[in-house]
Formats: C-alpha cells, structure tokens, sequence
C-alpha cells in the first residue's frame, strides 16, 4: 500500500501470505469503514506490520495464532527500545483495534487484546504563543521581498533564509530588486494562509483541503471538513478577509494552472498546497520572527487557547476546533490557568 513507508513495506512483503491479507484487510477497514485519516491508517498499519513480523519470530504463521502473550511480549520490546508513552498508548491502541476487527472478521477466535491495559501518559501541554507573537508571525510574509521566482516546497525569497535560519540580507542603495509577480503572489498566498490558520485554529490538513467555494466572504465563515468526515462552519475575522480578498483576487490567479482546480491555496506550480509544504512555510516564518519554533498546530493551540482567555464558552471552542469530545478542549483550560499562575508570580508581591 502507498501509506507504508519502504521499510514497513519490505516487513510487511516478508510476513506469511495470511498475515499479509489480514493487514491489507484491516487498512482498507480504517479506510473505508472507519474514516480513519491517512495518517492514522498509516500509523495503525505500520504498528500491525510490527506486530505480525514480532509474531512471526515468535513462532506465529497467521492471525489465529496471536495470543495476549504475544501482543504483551510486542509491547514490552517496544519499551525496551526506549518508545515514548505516547507511542506505546497508540501501539496499544492499534493492537486493541486490530484484534477486534479480527474477531468479528473470523480472523481470530476471540479478542485476543480485550484484556489489554493502555500505558499511561503523561499530557504535556501544548506550546502557546502571545498574542504578539502571532502578530509578528502572520505579518511576516509582509517583510521580506523575494527576488527570485517561486518554485513548490518553501518558495525562493524568505523560504530560502528559513533553510539556513537566517533573513535575507535587505537591499541597500540603488534601484529596488524586479519582483517577480509569482513571488508576489506567494506572499499573498502565505499571509492568507497564516491569517486564517490563526482565525479559524483549523487543523493545517483541513485548510490546505478548503477550496474557494468552502468560503463565505459575506458571511465571513469556512466550511471544513474534519476527522472523521464531520463537517464544521467555522467563523473568521477582519485580517483573515483582507488577507484571504487580496490572494483570491491576485495571488491565486497568478499561481492557477491546469492542476489547482477549485484549491483554495495553491503550491508555487499551480497543484494545491500541501500540508507538509505549509508546515515549512509556518515554521520558517517562524524563524525569521525570532519566534519560539512554531507548526500550524502551535497556531491552532494558540487560538483556543487565546479565545478561553477572552471569556469564549468551552463548548463553542470546542464546536470551533472540531473536537469530538470535550476532554480534547480541556487541556486549553489547563494551559490558561499555568499562564494566569506564571503571570500570578511574576506580578504579585507576596506570590
């Protein structure tokens, strides 16, 4: 399958034919029963390879064979490779979800994994940015000028200083450098992207998935589809619609090619954007800002995280972020009340 990476790929070709089918069975029910994301069926997929080639060497030649001795010994080789809670829980997990579509597929007598415990974790919480910091972020785009065309991956101008860490050297004296209008519209492009990952606290996959009819420009809402297919209206502010105005009007139309079809945002050959492509791009803007390192989940962090701060009501961030369950929004409470406690010590004389 193209979800597995090569050496996934490799394990999962060496296992025993019925092995093999019972992995090819399991992702194609993540898939197309579950909803699960790409990521996920990957994650999941990779883990099962794991534990049929561990089963395999124990001396397993098929699913019926698997035992809750052998998902605990898999396991333990896990942690003993130095695997982090987080991954140990997820592998668990993966195992739990395998054994249970095995049973009822007839693949294994009985759920051979009900019994098994999920490692406890250790929640941190996440990373937040200041509400100036996201200022200096998403009016970055802004302060740099390329001078060469843009090509897919990090644009030329400001991507190339994210490569090194370092901003372009500003052109001094003389006549100003000829823009390149795909240039221009690359900034565009990255304005609007920043601004509305921080308006919306959209997940990055589901804004690179938006195209141009997914946005109300009246009603100043996105239409976004989330986790599991649910959809959401999502609301945005001013800066976003300038932002979002100015490329849908410039920006886009100089990037549009065959391939951008109805993609709201656009990679610098015309195909639409990537998550990966707009991960660099965040992180790199990030760079250049002299910003604590950030990802467009740090902004979807922040966002919530601003918005509880603000006196937002729990249940409509929660509605806003797309989160299924409420625990989920929570962990946003935690992390305002640490700043409110910081802030509490810093000011207080008698803290």
């Amino acid at each position: 399958m193209s979800s597995r990476g090569p050496g996934t790929r490799a394990t999962h070709q060496a296992l025993p034919p019925a092995m093999r089918d019972a992995v090819d069975g399991f992702a194609v029910h993540l898939a197309q029963v579950r909803n699960r994301s790409a990521h996920t069926v990957r994650a999941y997929v990779a883990d099962l390879v794991s534990l049929l080639d561990h089963a395999v060497r124990m001396g397993c030649t098929a699913p019926a064979d698997l035992d809750l001795g052998v998902l605990r010994s898999w396991l333990a080789k896990q942690r003993t490779t130095g695997a982090a809670s987080s991954s140990s829980a997820r592998r668990a997990a993966a195992a739990r979800t395998f054994s249970g579509w095995a049973h009822r597929s007839g693949l294994l007598a009985t759920d051979v994994a009900a019994p098994l415990a999920t490692p406890k974790t250790r929640r941190e919480l996440p990373v937040v940015l200041r509400a100036d910091q996201v200022a200096a972020l998403v009016e970055a785009p802004g302060r740099n000028r390329p001078t060469t065309p843009g090509h897919d991956g990090p644009p030329a101008g400001p991507h190339d200083a994210f490569s090194t860490g370092a901003p372009s050297a500003p052109t001094t004296g003389g006549a100003s450098p000829q823009v390149d209008p795909a240039d221009e519209a690359v900034l565009s492009r990255d304005r609007a992207l920043l601004e509305l990952l921080y308006a919306t606290g959209a997940r990055i996959s589901e804004v690179c998935g938006l195209d141009t009819t997914d946005v109300d420009r009246e009603r100043l809402v996105i239409r976004v589809l989330g986790k599991g297919n649910r959809e959401r209206t999502v609301p945005y502010g001013l800066p976003a619609q300038r932002a979002v105005d100015s490329w849908l009007a410039a920006g886009r139309p100089a990037l549009a090619g065959p391939d951008s079809g109805r993609a709201l945002f656009l990679g610098a050959r015309g195909g639409r954007l990537h998550p990966t492509t707009a991960r660099r791009i965040v992180a790199g803007y990030a760079r250049a800002a002299g910003l604590p390192p950030t990802s467009p989940h740090g902004l979807r962090h922040s966002a919530a995280t601003h918005l509880l701060d603000g006196g937002a009501d729990l249940r409509a961030v929660q509605e806003l972020l797309g989160h299924s369950s409420l625990a989920s929004t929570q962990i946003y409470t935690h992390v305002s009340v640490e700043r409110l406690r910081t802030a509490y010590r810093q000011a207080h004389p008698r803290a």
